[in-house]
């Protein structure tokens, strides 16, 4: 017999508040996505980090009906850990559906590529340090192929629920919950993508100063040593 899926309604806001009060009475440690505002994201890295996801187009639908479960109050925990991030999102049916967005670590090649890049913008890794990112920093993550945002082929998703795509709604409404995260905490970016942002610092400070010792020919007294550079970042 084929498999079938009684219909029901989805959760009202209230529903889902009440429910996941419940669920963080067992387990205090939950941590929801809560989306205050209109706008899903407003700082330029979440909002590109949106922008990136909505360019998948095979997932137009999903990725819409996505953008409805987060604002909605549906993603009731998400984690984020080195390359990858795990959700519960409420659906229809009584328990949520557990969602998982994995993303392969750098290449040798890319990882090099981009330690020399930000090894001309010093001064903007320090405003990374302090939890900002630059806006000068758009094309390190935007650039197709070789910026830090992952492409289809370097993501993949997981969720419990029956739907037959990869990206289901309730990935979707992780992706977006992703976002929302990162709106809050931009260092999280780093986190998911597996990036030691501390040894980014540390080999673009040294690319740096390669750089100026060899246009220079020698030491001279305006070039700071890696101790005293080091210590300016607090690394």
């Amino acid at each position: 017999m084929w498999g079938y899926y009684a219909y029901k309604p989805r959760k009202t806001k209230s529903e889902l508040a009440l429910q996941l009060e419940k669920m963080r009475k067992k387990n205090p440690d939950m941590q929801p996505v809560v989306i205050e505002g209109r706008k899903l994201a407003n700082a330029w890295w979440a909002q590109a980090w949106n922008a990136n996801l909505e360019s998948y187009a095979d997932y137009e639908n999903r990725i819409g009906r996505g953008r409805s479960y987060v604002r909605s109050g549906s993603v009731f925990d998400l984690s984020i850990a080195p390359g990858e991030a795990r959700a519960l999102v409420q659906g229809s049916r009584d328990t949520p559906y557990t969602a998982a967005v994995k993303i392969e670590p750098l290449s040798k090649a890319k990882w090099n590529a981009i330690v020399e890049r930000c090894s001309r913008k010093v001064g903007s890794l320090e405003e990374l340090a302090s939890g900002k990112f630059p806006q000068e920093f758009m094309e390190l993550f935007t650039n197709k192929g070789d910026g830090l945002f992952p492409s289809p082929k370097e993501i993949t998703f997981e969720c419990s629920c029956p739907d037959w795509a990869s990206m289901c709604k309730h990935v979707a409404s992780a992706l977006y919950g992703i976002g929302a995260r990162f709106d809050n905490d931009p260092t999280l970016f780093f986190l998911l993508r597996n990036i030691d942002f501390t040894e980014l610092l540390k080999k673009s400070v040294a690319e740096k100063m390669n750089a100026m010792l060899k246009n220079a020919g020698k030491i001279t007294g305006r070039v700071m040593t890696n101790v005293n550079t080091y210590e300016l970042f607090g690394v």
